[in-house]
């Protein structure tokens, strides 16, 4: 346990040292208070003495002895056991010259002598306590025994008997009291590391946590804070006040303060920043203080986001089931009617209608059941330029291509860490949104793979990067904003998932996708997949 001291005046060190200190001041006084009785002018005495010089001098002797020992105890690293026996021992001493040299304070002495060896032993250990006692004891005795034959003392023997009983008892007694506070101190000791490490753990936790915390007193200043809080506001290093960091968060304080506390709904950090959810409480302190949590609405949007697609998964999955026994009749039925020859050419436009529908609603289950059951990533290093070109190959074989062109080209060998499955889906997605939106009116689609090292991208060395170019008019900046988002489309025959899930699939595999607008013209969806042994490294 520590302890801050306010005043130099105080000895350094642990309590019993300060405990140490206590006992030779308060001996400084017993001395000054003996050479006081000792120095007494004649008239005034109040002692019957003996010998006079011999008291005279023990009085200066001790008086001397406790200025030193106090001096010592001031001395950082004081040795306990040695000052505090040596200062016992002089006690002792100066006590039996004491009885000797006077005669009317025995009993007083005595009594002093008592407490000095009380407190002593609580500083000393059981050994030497108990040594010192019987010394005491031993003095009494002596002092007793000489002033008996010199018919100076006609005290009872119970009187230092008693004495010497005490003197014992008392260091006894102290040794237990000091063995207990040793036992308090160190559960303390324990108690305050144990604090002391909660509190430094509060702290790290509020620091790191993802809710802002700001403390403000009744002025509206800032006291504490935490890092999101403080990235949440986009504040300055120097600012002081709350609104300085942010008007609008002083002016919805000011409001919750007066209005009955009513909790506010949101605000904006800046024209550019989130969307803010703050909270405030009082402290309930004796200084007026409050609490001020900011949460980034964009959470509990994205957690939100994510339960509905989970339960939506679920619920597609049960659905898209049962739906896909029937269409599968539907549409073999519709297959087997289009074979007919004597059909009227209305009749297979309605046949084709149908063969398309049902086209059209198992790519939509199939989109269902892909984010239902989502398998984990199944990484490997593969040889990208050989993948893709593998992949251009299956795609012209299983998609008719007609006029379209679908090519690729890799400056250099490059090698990913990347499930092969999830990687095919991902580019088919892409492939087939370039040749659906990425054509202009009365041309042909024309659609470009592309890897290379992603550091040529100002990107981080090791990762490698996949381009999905074509050469249409482009995405307007209202619509890439959202092209991500689950169930947004601009296509009357899309479902919105198809982005989506593969960026999901990207996520899965450490990588990322995002849109990177041309300047030129056109659209390119840009895979960023970590490098050789990227995954786990």
């Amino acid at each position: 346990m520590r302890f801050v001291r306010s005043s130099s005046q105080l000895p350094r060190g642990g309590v019993q040292q300060r405990e140490l200190f206590a006992f030779a001041l308060y001996r400084l006084l017993e001395a000054v208070l003996l050479a006081v009785l000792a120095f007494m002018p004649d008239q005034w005495q109040l002692l019957s003495q003996v010998d006079a010089p011999l008291l005279r001098a023990a009085a200066t002797a001790y008086l001397t002895a406790s200025l030193l020992l106090l001096w010592l105890a001031r001395r950082p690293g004081a040795d306990l056991a040695l000052q505090g026996g040596w200062g016992l021992a002089t006690d002792i001493a100066t006590a039996a010259v004491v009885l000797a040299a006077q005669q009317g304070l025995d009993a007083a002495v005595g009594l002093l002598l008592l407490f000095n060896i009380c407190i002593g032993s609580l500083l000393l250990g059981p050994r030497l306590a108990l040594a010192l006692a019987l010394l005491a004891a031993g003095a009494v005795f002596g002092e007793f025994a000489l002033s008996t034959l010199a018919a100076r003392d006609d005290r009872p023997l119970v009187e230092p008997a008693m004495f010497a009983l005490c003197y014992l008892a008392g260091a006894l007694l102290s040794q237990f009291l000091r063995r207990e506070l040793a036992r308090s101190e160190a559960l303390a000791d324990a108690r305050g590391s144990e604090v002391e490490r909660l509190a430094q753990l509060n702290e790290l936790v509020i620091r790191r946590m993802r809710t802002g915390v700001l403390v403000v007193d009744e002025a509206h200043r800032i006291r504490l804070f935490n890092e999101a809080a403080w990235a949440l506001l986009g504040a300055r290093g120097d600012a002081a006040t709350l609104a300085e960091v942010n008007p609008r968060l002083d002016t919805l304080l000011r409001q919750w303060r007066s209005n009955g506390q009513a909790q506010p709904r949101s605000l904006r950090a800046g024209e550019e920043g989130p969307e803010l959810l703050p909270r405030f409480a009082a402290t309930g302190t004796r200084e007026e203080l409050f609490l001020i949590f900011l949460d980034d609405a964009r959470h509990y949007s994205g957690r939100a986001e994510e339960l509905t697609l989970a339960t939506l998964g679920r619920l597609g999955a049960s659905i898209a089931h049962e739906i896909r026994n029937p269409l599968t009749a539907i549409l073999h039925a519709a297959q087997l009617l289009e074979e007919s020859p004597a059909l009227a050419a209305t009749d297979r436009r309605l046949i084709e209608i149908i063969l398309g529908q049902c086209q059209r609603m198992d790519g939509i289950v199939d989109s269902i059941l892909g984010l239902a059951r989502r398998q984990p990533a199944q990484a490997e290093c593969v040889d990208l330029p050989a993948l893709l070109r593998r992949f251009v190959a299956e795609y012209a074989a299983a998609h008719p291509l007609g006029e379209d062109v679908l090519e690729e080209r890799s400056p250099r060998p490059l090698q990913a860490t990347v499930d092969p499955r999830h990687l095919q889906q991902v580019l088919t997605v892409l492939v087939d949104n370039a040749r659906h939106y990425g054509r202009r009116p009365g041309e042909p689609a024309r659609v470009l793979l592309r890897a290379l090292p992603a550091e040529e991208a100002g990107q981080p060395e090791g990762a490698v990067e996949i381009d999905v170019l074509d050469h249409g008019p482009g995405i307007p900046a209202g619509v890439a904003s959202r092209l991500f988002t689950p169930f947004f489309t601009t296509s009357e025959h899309g479902t919105g998932l198809g982005l989506y899930i593969a960026r999901q699939l990207c996520e899965a595999n450490q990588g990322s996708l995002r849109y990177v607008p041309v300047p030129t013209g056109g659209a390119c969806f840009r895979i960023r997949l970590p490098g050789r042994g990227g995954i786990g490294a």
